[in-house]
């Protein structure tokens, strides 16, 4: 067996030419969507690489594009700034957050400062309970590009969306807020059997115990190479969210995920590239969060200047 690549390049042009054709509307009604980025100085590789990518599309697709660098080891006062700031900038519809935040910070009262309609990763308490409920306002872009993917390979192959969930097993690695996590409840609203690891299922006995189970394997553990092909069950999907830069002999420095996608490529019945996998989508789908949010304001204010 031979994994059939998943082309996330492809299916994020199809979704970025949709999606410029709703921003040229928008800009045509008066509305500029904008998004800022808090880019706190203690962002690894994968934050740094994610801002670059989104603001090169933003330019593309004709949205606004704002990005505040904090120093590394912010303050808490500093980084609450810079959220609020972004909260009252009218230019701005959406707000990322990029982590990990400087040590000291409180990561809970950083989220709870992000204006909830302006959160387009939903690290708001609000927007991770609408999620929760199966109501969300917004839906994280990373985890919503896994299943973006994951559905159009379903509907590639034939088959009905419905019936692979209800009879598929998935299951996630890592349990971080903006993927993990959501990962986790989209997995579930679908109708699947969903399993959540974490590296301690690694240091205690081995992933392999869990993962070969999943039909769908949603890796998102941080660590390169970690999922091998002997954790993998024979005709397995997997999704490879990992970001990793590793530096060969030669000092060349080359993205990698967190599966050993060699290995896994013989056994699985479909992967994810890293790059050109999850990525590309993850980009268009946060930026599609952003012009909902600007066209939400903008019927928002719409509608209070009809009341008054």
């Amino acid at each position: 067996m031979t994994a059939r690549p998943i082309d996330g390049r492809a299916r994020a042009r199809e979704l970025g030419a949709a999606l410029a054709d709703e921003v040229a509307a928008l800009h045509a009604s008066g509305i500029r969507p904008g998004l800022a980025t808090v880019l706190p100085g203690d962002a690894g590789f994968g934050a740094r690489a994610y801002q670059r990518r989104l603001h090169r599309l933003a330019a593309e697709l004709g949205v606004g594009h704002r990005t505040v660098e904090l120093p590394a080891g912010a303050s808490q006062a500093a980084v609450l700034g810079a959220v609020r700031s972004c909260n009252d900038d009218p230019a701005v519809s959406g707000v990322l957050l990029l982590r990990p935040l400087p040590a000291g910070v409180d990561q809970a009262t950083v989220f709870g400062a992000l204006d909830p309609a302006k959160d387009v990763e939903a690290l708001h308490p609000e927007n991770v309970g609408l999620l929760a409920l199966g109501a969300p306002r917004f839906v994280p872009a990373t985890p919503a590009a896994v299943f973006d993917l994951l559905d159009t390979w379903i509907d590639g192959t034939g088959q009905d969306r419905a019936g692979f969930y209800h009879r598929s097993r998935i299951v996630v690695v890592g349990r971080s807020a903006t993927v993990g996590v959501p990962a986790v409840a989209l997995g579930c609203a679908r109708g699947a059997t969903v399993s959540s690891i974490d590296e301690w299922a690694d240091r205690t006995g081995g992933i392999g115990r869990y993962t070969r189970w999943a039909d769908v394997l949603v890796v998102a553990a941080g660590r390169a190479g970690l999922v091998r092909a002997e954790h993998v069950a024979p005709g397995a999907v997997v999704l490879d969210v990992g970001i990793n830069a590793v530096t060969g002999p030669d000092g060349t420095v080359r993205t990698v995920g967190d599966v050993d996608a060699g290995s896994v490529a013989a056994r699985a019945a479909a992967l994810t590239p890293v790059p050109g996998g999850v990525g590309p989508v993850t980009d268009v789908l946060l930026l599609r969060s952003t012009v909902l949010a600007a066209r939400r304001a903008a019927m928002a204010a719409a509608g209070s200047r009809a009341a008054s």
